[in-house]
């Protein structure tokens, strides 16, 4: 805990000790103020502004302390200052203190709380940020709830003091009323629960739960209109139909099936989607021919002679076919079938909120349903680039149709899908030249990340471009061309095939969303809530034509919560968690990151500490002959709790993962440096950025105090 936390601490145990040891207890009680009301409606009389003045100053500590007298305070506020007076004065003294509790439950606990049990509360966070003044206010009107209870619950979360105080002056106002009027007639009340009938009670519970009752009209009332100009069928076929066998679709199908929901799959080109057919599956056979091609031609580093190959690509390319043979059965619609997912080859077109018309080979066949899942995925984007349409251009769709090695490969992009298929075909042979518009390729991680991945292209005869704008591709003399400005120069570039691997776009058009009127974001996804609910609360969109994330292991995260909140809504809805989403580019070296890295930090003004660990030192990667890359780690200045981390090297898409679980679960580097990694692994690398940050964070006075003891102990 810092010095500031422990002053504000101190200063707040010693106030409320004194004012138990002086016995304050004992003289806020409801006979003693009866006692006493005499002798301070005299004191007032003779002292008006100073009473005033000081009872102000008295309650607005009483609040901050969250000590017990508030309600006799407002009492005797009453039989003082009479109604009007009396409910000026505590009402701004209650508001004031209350924020004061606030303010210091937040500086104190605030940290703590959410670093040890952030992950739980996250949804209260959420929906504070959202909505917290709604919530406060409705708590400000339940008089059976204690003030000083929320005035803390609230300081931990990220309410702004502003609404918080502003709500509370308002919300309060009616409590403060009924017990300043009551005070006018102390003299009648015997105890201060006769103030509370049950009747009021009721009437203060029905006041506050009406913004709750009213914020749920408002909702029914919407989502009425919205279906306003659709008819419900009066019985559904199916619980949950999913348009879109990908990851995102194969997932919320599934879900749907374990839990005995009727639910029907539709596909209208080949299950398993994108990542199984033209993306994540082939692109890592592609890449595994191409690495292990790299490491003969390193053969002489192993003390390996003589060590040869000869590329067959038409033989990578067939190779590469065979492995989406071998994991399609995972992906298939028999195995599905087997679940209980009814698969149906076909185009969907959602015709209203319950009602999805799929045209099949052998006719048209409508379907009613609950709940729809848009699952429709995304496609390669070809920006309309002039000479464009005189060529071909390959994207990850159909560069898996060659069968013959490019002799002159153009790559236009430097994200992830350009540089892992750049550096592929380049050590299969092609002579490739990568051109990014951008200053660096990935652009999305840190600058030595990229430079890193750079350095390694470059070994492997790469041309990489940066900062080119491609402006046009000509054919002269059979010739291909690229025209591309560099620093306002225009440079001509001969290529023989050309990849464009510049982003993806999500598949909105085509299957009814026009027509439903469901809008579109503009990142031109599906616009979803955070339920990943569309205009209409019962069809839910999930994976790339949702975004914001295009990754198979993120839609198919998203799935589950499409498909439960589909299915199970009615009684109780999840937010989808992005807290931790990890991703990979699984170039050599491997760059693997989840959450924060320094760039995005620094963007974003989030305060963090950075820890880097070499992997050149790693015994392992020395041994495998893979000594290069870093394990890079964000964390909370001062503290251990994670921000993010970046890795770069072998296999750092698998070594994220301790990280991902480390985010997920709220735990830190401590944690990491405290559990054992065996020897000699790559993992190990993960411990040793642990440490550096542990000694970066040593404590340098104790360890000279334990330096001395040591030194009189030796005599």
């Amino acid at each position: 805990m810092s010095r500031g936390r422990l002053l504000v601490l101190a200063l707040v145990a010693l106030a409320v000790v004194a004012f138990f040891a002086a016995g304050g207890a004992r003289y806020f009680t409801f006979e003693n103020v009866k006692a006493q009301q005499a002798a301070i409606e005299s004191w007032y009389f003779a002292h008006p502004w100073q009473t005033a003045l000081g009872f102000f100053a008295f309650y607005v500590a009483v609040a901050a302390l969250s000590l017990p007298g508030a309600t006799l305070l407002t009492l005797v506020a009453g039989a003082v200052f009479g109604l009007l007076r009396g409910t000026l004065i505590v009402s701004f003294a209650s508001s004031i203190g209350a924020t004061l509790a606030f303010l210091i439950s937040r500086f104190l606990l605030r940290d703590w709380v959410q670093r040890r049990i952030g992950r739980q509360l996250r949804g209260v966070n959420e929906g504070i940020e959202k909505e917290g003044a709604f919530y406060l206010f409705s708590l400000r009107l339940i008089p059976v709830i204690p003030f000083f209870a929320i005035n803390l619950a609230m300081g931990l979360t990220p309410l702004r003091a502003r609404t918080f105080y502003w709500v509370s002056q308002l919300g309060m106002l009616a409590g403060t009323l009924v017990y300043v009027n009551a005070g006018t007639q102390l003299a009648k009340i015997a105890a201060p629960g006769d103030i509370l009938s049950w009747q009021l009670i009721g009437a203060f519970l029905l006041l506050g739960f009406f913004p709750l009752l009213a914020k749920k009209t408002v909702d029914g009332v919407k989502a009425r209109r919205v279906y306003a100009r659709w008819k419900r069928p009066a019985k559904l076929d199916r619980n949950l139909v999913v348009i879109g066998a990908g990851s995102a679709g194969l997932v919320a199908a599934y879900i749907a099936a374990a839990v005995r929901a009727k639910v029907t799959l539709v596909e209208k080109h080949r299950m398993g989607g994108d990542c199984l057919n033209t993306g994540c599956v082939p692109s890592k056979a592609l890449i595994k021919s191409a690495r292990v091609l790299s490491q003969i031609r390193k053969a002489d580093e192993f003390g390996l002679r003589n060590a040869t190959a000869e590329v067959d690509f038409a033989g990578v390319m067939e190779r590469v076919q065979r492995v989406i043979k071998a994991v399609e059965p995972h992906d298939s619609a028999a195995r599905y079938t087997a679940l209980g997912v009814e698969c149906i080859q076909g185009e969907a077109r959602i015709a209203s909120p319950w009602t999805v018309e799929i045209s099949t080979a052998s006719g048209t066949r409508t379907l009613s349903t609950r709940a729809i899942v848009i699952a429709a995925g995304a496609r390669p984007f070809v920006p309309p680039i002039p000479g464009m349409d005189a060529i071909r251009v390959l994207t990850s769709d159909n560069v898996w149709e060659l069968r013959e090695l490019p002799r002159r490969l153009l790559v236009l992009g430097g994200g992830p899908v350009g540089c892992e298929l750049a550096q592929a075909f380049a050590r299969l042979g092609a002579a490739v030249t990568q051109v990014e518009m951008l200053p660096r390729i990935l652009p999305r991680e840190d600058p030595e990340v990229s430079a890193m991945v750079e350095e390694s292209f470059r070994e492997d005869g790469i041309d990489v471009l940066v900062n080119n704008k491609a402006k046009q591709v000509i054919v002269e003399d059979g010739r291909k061309l690229l025209i591309a400005e560099h620093a306002g120069v225009d440079t001509r570039i001969e290529f023989d095939e050309l990849l464009c691997a510049v982003g993806r776009v999500a598949n909105t058009a085509g299957y009814g969303l026009e027509e439903l009127g469901i809008p579109v974001s503009r990142a031109r996804t599906v616009e979803t809530n955070e339920w990943l609910q569309t205009l209409y609360p019962n069809i839910y969109a999930c994976g790339d034509v949702a975004g914001p994330y295009q990754f198979t292991h993120t839609a198919s995260h998203q799935a589950w919560y499409a498909a439960v909140n589909a299915l199970f809504g009615s009684f109780r809805k999840f937010r989808a968690d992005y807290s931790a989403i990890p991703w990979a580019t699984f170039t050599d070296p491997e760059v693997a990151r989840v959450g924060l890295n320094a760039t995005e930090a620094k963007e974003r003004n989030v305060p963090h500490e950075v820890s880097v660990f070499g992997i050149d030192e790693l015994d392992r990667a020395i041994a495998d002959g893979v000594a290069r890359g870093m394990v890079k780690v964000l964390t909370v200045p001062g503290k251990d709790r994670i921000l993010g981390a970046t890795l770069v090297g072998e296999h750092a898409g698998d070594l994220i993962v301790e990280f991902i679980a480390a985010m997920q679960h709220g735990l830190g580097l401590n944690k990491i440096l405290g559990t054992i990694h065996i020897y000699p692994t790559l993992a190990e690398a993960n411990k040793y950025a642990a440490g550096v940050w542990r000694k970066a964070h040593a404590p340098e006075a104790l360890l000279r105090q334990v330096e001395r003891l040591h030194a009189w102990m030796r005599g």
